[in-house]
């Protein structure tokens, strides 16, 4: 499973034009799901979400947690974080988890999150999406587990 995180201010997600979700600030999670990932690993990386310290303290320094600055997460799924472009110039995805396995996954990341006490948004599972979102810092990190 990987989880591409963006530190936001703001993002929103929409469908045919209509806002679905969003966050005023916080993250912005596109989540990723392989074949053989588990509900365990999803919840592991929620809980690495929602304890990563990358919003800054009065110092400056990265050393708060999503919760600590009263933000949310957005969660998207992102079946292209497992292209495969090693073979030419157009992108296979037969590393990417079938929707019927990928869906209640992310679906598990985003409760796990809401268990943390978090506010969560969500995309629309297998939906075409447009994200709109401003990278704060930027900062972007990729989560792998």
């Amino acid at each position: 499973m990987r989880v591409l995180l963006q530190r936001v201010r703001p993002a929103s997600v929409s469908v045919d034009g209509e806002t679905v979700g969003g966050v005023d600030h916080g993250l912005l999670a596109l989540v990723g799901v392989a074949p053989g990932d588990t509900a365990e690993a999803a919840a592991a990386l929620a809980a690495r979400t929602a304890g990563l310290r990358v919003f800054e303290d009065g110092a400056g320094k990265m050393n708060l947690a999503v919760a600590d600055v009263g933000g949310g997460v957005l969660v998207v799924s992102q079946f292209t974080l497992y292209a495969d472009t090693s073979r030419g110039r157009r992108p296979g995805f037969g590393y990417a988890a079938p929707p019927a396995v990928a869906e209640p996954l992310v679906e598990t990341f985003a409760r796990a999150l809401e268990a943390a006490g978090l506010p969560v948004a969500r995309g629309v599972f297998g939906a075409h999406m447009q994200v709109h979102l401003v990278n704060d810092g930027p900062v972007t990190i990729l989560l792998e587990g």
